[in-house]
């Protein structure tokens, strides 16, 4: 499908987008649009979409490591930490690369050349598929590939490499992956093998006097969502176990109930703890054909909480990370998860303290 790339204004099979670089987010991308070809028109989906921090707390108590609870974004930066990329290695031949600006100490523009990369990924996948046998004497297959298009940015924050995927699908998904690679951050000890350590090396041993520390990567993004226009709101959708008394074989089922959060405190999701069965954005003054909200459902991945005390200094400043999904009203202010300076916040000006 031709991919038309017009000063970071990006349009390809009905997604139109609009690509942007900051120093600390890295990749920005706005004003991402479908367009709808039975009402032939644009439908907006998501205002902006980044990376709000990057939280990397390592598990060692010693006096050379316990300060190391890294803030990726807020104390090092995205996108002054990315790195060029080329052509057949960090993405296909074909792929298309773009600069990316900001503007420097003094105020002059500083390029970071080649620091997104383009392109379509057709990995065998299928998109939608059906055959049908119900029609006699005829077998009908139709299937559709599964061809996105990925929008690409690495950074190299220290040892570690994280690669930004934001990758569209012809359905209309929007789908945001994060690959790591790069070296583990170790350290020396006297140990050579596994049955020496007697004691808590907050590691693992790696090699003869080497050990790879605990730590965790804990990613918060910031998605300013506009499902078919600025007026959303967030519903949760749960399954409800019924038992029956009908006049049927069966004694039960289940049904879904739906409730909309009235409060930033109703709308916070630890997932994995909560019996939610469907978080979405719906436009309630938008009704599809059949009388249902329009609306975007936010599907997560298996994910993590943090393991540290909530008393604990690093995680006092990092308490955003205590839920999964936290919903806010819209502030222009309200957009970096850490706080607005990250490396001076002592955990009063951040998400939770937005949303208490």
């Amino acid at each position: 499908m031709p991919l038309d790339a017009n000063l970071h204004h990006l349009s390809w099979a009905n997604w139109e987008f609009h690509v942007a670089f900051d120093a600390r987010a890295g990749l920005i991308i706005s004003t991402a649009s479908i367009f709808d070809h039975q009402k032939n028109e644009r439908r907006s989906i998501l205002y902006r979409g980044f990376i709000s921090e990057l939280f990397v707390p390592y598990m060692n108590l010693t006096e050379e490591w316990y300060y190391r609870t890294y803030f990726d974004v807020g104390e090092y930066g995205l996108g002054l930490c990315a790195v060029p990329l080329q052509r057949g290695t960090d993405c296909p031949a074909n792929g298309v690369l773009m600069d990316g600006y900001f503007a420097g100490q003094d105020g002059k523009p500083v390029q970071m050349a080649n620091v997104f990369c383009i392109f379509e990924r057709n990995a065998g996948d299928i998109m939608w598929r059906h055959t049908e046998f119900g029609i006699p004497d005829r077998v009908i297959t139709e299937s559709r590939a599964e061809v996105t298009l990925v929008v690409r940015m690495v950074s190299a924050v220290g040892n570690y490499d994280y690669i930004f995927d934001w990758e569209f699908l012809q359905s209309g998904s929007i789908k945001v992956k994060v690959g790591l690679t790069g070296i583990l951050e170790i350290r020396g000890t006297n140990y050579t093998h596994k049955n020496q350590i007697d004691e808590e090396v907050y590691g693992n041993l790696l090699s003869e006097n080497t050990i790879g520390a605990f730590h965790d990567h804990l990613i918060t993004y910031h998605l300013d969502l506009d499902i078919d226009g600025q007026n959303n709101s967030f519903m949760k959708s749960f399954l409800k176990p019924v038992k029956t008394h009908q006049q049927s074989p069966r004694t039960s089922y289940w049904t879904v109930e739906s409730e909309v959060a009235k409060t930033e405190s109703e709308a916070q999701v630890k997932v994995g703890t909560t019996p939610v069965a469907e978080l979405l954005v719906v436009n309630p003054n938008k009704k599809t054909r059949m009388g249902n909200f329009v609306g975007y459902r936010l599907i997560p991945a298996p994910a993590i909480s943090p393991l540290m005390s909530e008393r604990d200094y690093p995680q006092v400043r990092a308490a955003f990370t205590e839920r999964n999904v936290w919903v806010t009203p819209y502030n222009v202010s309200e957009k970096w998860a850490s706080g607005l300076f990250t490396d001076q916040s002592r955990g009063d000006d951040t998400l939770k303290t937005w949303t208490s």
